[in-house]
């Protein structure tokens, strides 16, 4: 157990003490009564031998006074007194009538310390006697049968006080079972706390604190559904499950800086021609499970294409976003769209040829998110006027060469940065609501042949791809550890990928540099990305949990880009909540948004967890967040 035991302890030393103290007073009271019997019996044998001597001295006067002689009282003391003084063990002795000696007596073998008795015999005739005899518990001596007593019975004192320790042990150590449930509930480790309940006594608190915890964990697990239930109707389609026209706001947002784009991809809008006469010809339940079906298979196809979104956009249209793709790539995931749309919709349409049309805009970084909108939808307009199922693309021109560039270039590329150490860092402060920089995020760079800066945006996906990001981030964490924390005593944030999170190779070399340098430790806090925790959260508990205890954060960030229940946050023991900027975005102007940040830190009361912000762009969006109740935030507007 971590405690100490400290009540057991407390209360055994208390109960130990006691008992000591109880046959302490017993023992001195035995000894007094013994001391206290043995002059009685000393002082009976005393008297005893007085009386005899005054019945001796009175039958020897009469004798005398019939006979009229003298008394030899000499000759018949010396002949029975002398024996028995030397059973009484005495010292000496004398019998004295009035100023005359009438018998003395001495042992060669006198104690230092006698008991002296002085009785007067007889009044009329002034005899006295004087006696000293040892110390009455000096005489006494204890047999074997009193040895073998007093070992039986500081035997039986001996198990009954190891039997009473046990006993008191044992049913303390429920008790110290209770304390160790309480500690737990007041470190947050409800849980734990749950499942630690096996010994604690007494039962009846026991059982109160288990239906405690157990409604405790239903309350969060239900604040967590409801968190959930307000993101679902805010951001997703009721009948098909997947984002609405809201949610792909957000998300397109989400990969925009400034209402530009801040990487490649491509928009693909999918329209459904006479999807509400469909309804109407075959009912709404039949045309809905064709359209789950639709989105089962459009969510398998979009599974290998990373960060990628999938919403519907209206009534009869759907929208695909793939971030990072190339052109051929784009045209080739066109085709496949079409497709699946017309394999699952196909029994339902009477014009078979000309129901399903297909609208795409490639999109380059730098591009304005509204134009690409209204080219998708340029992009559509022009599939339909052809009248039969087809997709179009809309013509972007010539294509970037960073954007052409192949996977095996960009491997080329990305190890020969790691081997020559040209990963850079670029650190954005966190400020809180007083002003203050509560931490620094560390961002990466790369740098090309030419000295050029590449985004990260560009090159991590393709480290991804490439199976490099562990090495990046081991780089990058080197340089926060060895160069800026050694510069100065600010915190430090790294974001950590899914692969580095289930490399073991990397977790042990993580582990071990740590531990080397503990003290940096607790100026650390790792950000690790919401997709991430809620798809492999039981593969990350592990090493989640090994950074907590050498004592770095642990930061949750991209918070609200997906529609998922936040129970993790405290199962995974969160310091940190950060917020995406799709959800910070004029957020002062979205009441939906509010409403989700809200319920989010209302989940949170209680809780030691820190709500913050990013991509805060503007005063107005800086002041909604502190009334909702972030903490800390970070943004161009804190770089100006």
């Amino acid at each position: 157990m971590k405690l100490t035991k400290m009540l057991t302890k407390k209360l055994i030393s208390f109960w130990l003490l006691s008992l000591t103290a109880v046959g302490f007073i017993f023992l001195v009271g035995a000894m007094v009564s013994f001391t206290q019997l043995t002059y009685k019996f000393q002082q009976q044998k005393v008297d005893k031998l007085g009386l005899m001597l005054v019945e001796h001295y009175q039958s020897r006067s009469q004798s005398a006074n019939q006979s009229k002689s003298q008394p030899k009282y000499q000759w018949d003391l010396h002949a029975w007194l002398p024996p028995m003084l030397m059973a009484f063990n005495a010292n000496s002795f004398k019998l004295t009538r009035g100023d005359d000696i009438l018998f003395e007596y001495y042992s060669p073998t006198a104690d230092q310390y006698p008991t002296l008795y002085k009785h007067t015999l007889d009044k009329s005739s002034n005899l006295a006697m004087e006696l000293n005899l040892p110390q009455p518990y000096l005489v006494q001596q204890l047999g074997w049968y009193e040895y073998i007593s007093l070992f039986i019975a500081l035997s039986a004192i001996g198990l009954f006080v190891r039997f009473g320790l046990r006993w008191f042990t044992e049913e303390l150590d429920g008790i110290e079972h209770i304390a160790q449930r309480s500690h737990l509930i007041l470190d947050g480790e409800h849980q734990q706390a749950l499942q630690y309940a096996a010994k604690a006594r007494p039962r009846l608190i026991n059982r109160a604190m288990t239906k405690l915890l157990v409604q405790l964990q239903d309350a969060q697990k239900e604040r967590g559904r409801f968190d959930q239930f307000i993101r679902s109707n805010t951001f997703l389609d009721p009948s098909t499950r997947i984002g609405n026209r809201i949610f792909f706001e957000n998300r397109l947002e989400a990969l925009t800086h400034q209402e530009t784009m801040i990487a490649h991809g491509v928009v693909v809008l999918m329209n459904f021609d006479d999807l509400d006469l469909l309804q109407q010809q075959h009912g709404v339940e039949e045309v809905n499970e064709q359209l789950n079906d639709l989105v089962q298979a459009v969510q398998r196809l979009l599974v290998r294409f990373e960060e990628s979104i999938f919403a519907r956009y209206s009534f009869n249209q759907f929208v695909v976003v793939a971030p990072q793709l190339s052109l051929a790539e784009a045209d080739s995931l066109a085709g496949k769209l079409l497709k699946i749309g017309i394999s699952q919709l196909q029994n339902q349409s009477d014009s078979q040829d000309n129901y399903i049309h297909l609208g795409a805009a490639f999109y380059k970084a730098g591009d304005q998110q509204q134009q690409i909108v209204e080219e998708v939808e340029m992009a559509l307009k022009a599939a339909q006027l052809q009248r039969n199922n087809n997709w179009f693309m809309y013509d972007k021109g010539a294509v970037d060469k960073e954007i052409a560039k192949g996977s095996v270039r960009w491997r080329s590329f990305l190890e020969s940065t790691l081997v020559n150490r040209r990963f850079v860092t670029v650190t954005k402060k966190v400020i809180d609501s007083d002003g203050a920089t509560c931490h620094q995020e560390v961002f990466s760079r790369a740098i090309d042949n030419q000295g050029n800066e590449v985004r990260a945006t560009l090159f991590i996906p393709m480290a991804n791809k490439c199976g490099l990001m562990p090495q990046i981030e081991r780089q990058l964490i080197e340089t926060v550890l060895f160069e800026l924390m050694a510069n100065n005593q600010q915190h430090f944030s790294v974001n950590l990928s899914l692969d580095s999170l289930t490399s073991r190779a990397f977790t042990r070399w993580l582990q071990t540099t740590l531990l080397e340098h503990r003290p940096l430790a607790s100026r650390l806090t790792f950000e690790v990305a919401e997709n991430i925790v809620v798809k492999h959260q039981q593969d990350l508990v592990a090493t989640l949990e090994m950074l907590r205890k050498i004592g770095a954060r642990l930061c949750v960030d991209h918070v609200g880009l997906q529609v998922v229940g936040t129970h993790y946050i405290q199962e995974c023991h969160f310091d940190l909540v950060k917020l995406h900027r799709s959800i910070i975005h004029q957020i002062h102007l979205k009441s939906e948004n509010q409403l989700f940040i809200r319920s989010l830190i209302g989940g949170l009361y209680r809780a030691e967890v820190q709500v913050f912000a990013e991509g805060v762009s503007s005063f107005e969006e800086w002041q909604t967040l502190k009334i909702l109740g972030v903490s800390a935030a970070q943004g161009d507007f804190f770089n100006h």
